[in-house]
């Protein structure tokens, strides 16, 4: 596992943690400000961790982004969610030199068709890079995915004999990836909420109270260090 040093002490990095970047609204509503801002707010301080997230060493990243849940919200809000995205997208092939691979994962086929072509530019401008391998989840849930994964098995006429966790792992959206060890969410929430909840079986977790957009290195430093306290024994002594 890849190592980086702090204060003069080696520590064990997790190959691949999944942030929830909940509290974005809940960060407006302190400021009395409009919730596009604590969204806004919140998409600046995704690409500062992914940076960090780089530049420590970490192999992958895994960010909940938009839910397939979120569609209940105002509409007024999801098209503010969705413009965000388009300014990332659009701004993606500025950070091409920053070595991070882009992979979107989640159901875009209900996403308008520019998104689409965007995600498709974001992810080819950067298949070649070797730096941290960073997964945005949009339009993601977890029963969903492992209900495509089926899907996919009943298509394919697999017989059930054949069927194991790897049949099901490899038809995930994360397929060919280490699953989480690491699942970390801020805004003092302490559930899944559908998020990875296959790929989760295994993994630790570490809550905060710290509202997404104000989660800075610091706190994940923090997180790392508690991690670094685990004694993880994955079913054995």
């Amino acid at each position: 596992m890849p190592l980086f040093r702090k204060k003069e002490k080696e520590r064990v990095l997790p190959r691949h943690i999944a942030i929830i970047m909940d509290g974005n609204g809940r960060w407006a509503k302190k400021r009395s400000l409009p919730r596009s801002a604590g969204h806004a707010a919140g998409s600046k301080n995704f690409k500062d961790i992914a940076r960090y997230c780089n530049k420590i060493g970490l192999e992958y990243l895994t960010v909940y982004a938009f839910s397939t849940e979120n569609w209940k919200r105002p509409q007024e809000e999801v098209n503010n969610i969705m413009n965000i995205l388009r300014d990332y997208l659009k701004d993606a092939k500025n950070f091409k030199d920053e070595n991070i691979k882009v992979k979107f994962i989640g159901n875009l086929e209900p996403l308008d068709e520019d998104i689409k072509e965007l995600i498709a530019d974001a992810e080819s401008e950067s298949e070649n890079a070797t730096g941290l391998h960073l997964n945005i989840a949009l339009n993601y849930g977890g029963r969903d995915e492992i209900t495509n994964a089926v899907k996919r098995i009943i298509k394919e006429g697999l017989s059930a004999e054949d069927i194991t966790e790897e049949t099901i792992s490899e038809r995930l959206y994360t397929a060919g990836q280490p699953d989480p060890d690491y699942i970390i969410r801020p805004s003092g929430e302490y559930r899944l909420s559908n998020y990875l909840i296959w790929q989760a079986a295994y993994a630790e977790y570490w809550f905060s109270d710290v509202l997404w957009p104000d989660f800075k290195p610091a706190h994940l430093e923090k997180a790392l260090d508690e991690y670094n306290r685990r004694n993880r024994r994955f079913g054995g002594i």
